[in-house]
């Protein structure tokens, strides 16, 4: 990507901050119904946790729950993330041995309430702060770096986010979507492919400058066609993006959108392959376009839900335990890998686990597995992604969707 380019992205990433939130946390990230949902992990195995309690002084970690918003409210990463700190307590050692404090703060995704949390969260001198993804970074990581905490996100998409020193993004994002869209193309033979995507804040050029060169060296041919947020009716844009038959498409949107744009597609070209993004994935979406649009097709996600993985075991494990309300394939899996990455990457931490340990533990530690993630692995010394430092992680899954619309037989990409 030219420079030039790059400092485009990063100034629309403000614009698109709310979009990626919701793009990559998860199949059912905007769903409540988790009884029905949990359908979807049904005859997945579990297995007994072990006996392995914390046995050290306890250490504040900070966690920046999205919850309340009129907008968006994700009440599961929450649990996700306490059922691990439950299990990282009475069974899973302690964070290098000492009991997590989990100190949840809930902010609505607007400034105000973001800013409240950074400011509460420090007060508490935490020794750091973690966060799902949120569209509020700007808000929060200059409160919190100014402090000297470490700022740890699973998907980090503001600027500061991604490139702040005090900032650590885990897993790949917006640019490990892209290139694991570029790379199941590939391989599956596709020579163009076209991602049809919401424009709020100049999304669909930045996904066009980002991947263009990604889907070139994949040898295939790309095509973005902007869909304006909240148009009426989608259909000429879609007919006019598949005019020239392209061999695959995606969509990159909130969930109404993914539901608009993939109703098109069904009427203009129903047997183009398709690659779906987690937010696409919704039962919203899927309720209303149809499991047959989806099943057999291709999906991208950072989570291992079902396979026999011991990690993937083992989230189902803890959920099952310790939030057997929770959605197995939904949002809970952000909060359980996050609390669960930062415990593994803190593994050799020397010294005290205060801000500075944790912080020079977690930049340390090399090729670390991310919990449930299906062999994805971080490393936060920033070279993953040299244009944004902060990037722990090039790595995404793909995977067959079954007939519920989760990915599986995974394949790591990036």
């Amino acid at each position: 990507m030219r420079l030039g380019r790059l400092t485009r992205y990063r100034r629309t990433l403000a614009g698109i901050s709310a979009l990626a939130l919701l793009g990559t946390l998860g199949a059912t990230a905007c769903s409540s119904d988790s009884d029905s949902n949990n359908s979807g992990a049904a005859g997945a195995s579990t297995t007994a946790l072990p006996d392995n309690p914390a046995t050290g002084a306890p250490v504040k970690i900070g966690f920046v729950s999205t919850e309340g918003g009129a907008v968006v409210s994700l009440p599961e990463m929450r649990e996700g993330a306490q059922a691990a700190a439950e299990y990282v307590n009475k069974n899973g050692g302690g964070l290098a041995g000492h009991p997590i404090d989990l100190v949840v703060c809930k902010q609505q995704e607007d400034p105000t309430s973001a800013t409240k949390c950074a400011n509460e969260l420090v007060e508490q001198k935490v020794s750091a702060v973690l966060s799902p993804g949120t569209s509020q970074g700007p808000a929060i990581v200059p409160i919190v770096a100014g402090a000297g905490i470490p700022y740890i996100t699973l998907n980090g998409v503001s600027q500061l986010e991604l490139t702040s020193p005090e900032s650590l993004s885990l897993s790949a994002g917006l640019p490990g979507t892209i290139t694991a869209m570029a790379q199941a193309a590939k391989k599956r033979n596709m020579k163009s492919f076209t991602i049809f995507a919401s424009d709020g804040g100049g999304t669909g050029a930045v996904i066009n400058a980002m991947g263009t060169p990604i889907f070139q060296a994949a040898g295939v041919e790309l095509k973005v066609v902007p869909i304006a947020l909240g148009v009426p009716d989608p259909t000429p844009l879609v007919t006019s993006g598949l005019s020239g038959k392209p061999d695959g498409v995606s969509v990159v949107a909130d969930a109404a959108t993914c539901t608009s744009v993939y109703k098109a597609i069904q009427t203009a070209d129903a047997n183009v392959q398709k690659i779906y993004i987690p937010v696409c994935l919704d039962p919203a979406v899927t309720n209303i376009i149809g499991m047959d649009a989806v099943k057999g097709s291709t999906g991208i996600t950072a989570t291992d839900y079902l396979s026999d993985r011991p990690d993937s075991v083992l989230y189902r494990s803890v959920l099952q335990h310790y939030a057997p309300d929770a959605n197995v394939t939904g949002a809970a899996s952000s909060g359980y890998q996050l609390v669960m990455a930062l415990v593994g990457a803190t593994k050799n931490l020397q010294g005290q686990a205060d801000a500075a340990g944790i912080k020079q533990a977690v930049k340390s530690a090399q090729n670390v597995e991310m919990p449930a993630g299906g062999g994805v692995t971080f490393t936060c010394n920033g070279t993953a992604v040299p244009q944004m430092p902060s990037v722990c992680s090039r790595q995404m899954l793909i995977g067959r969707l079954n007939d519920k619309g989760v990915p599986v037989d995974l394949e790591v990409t990036g």
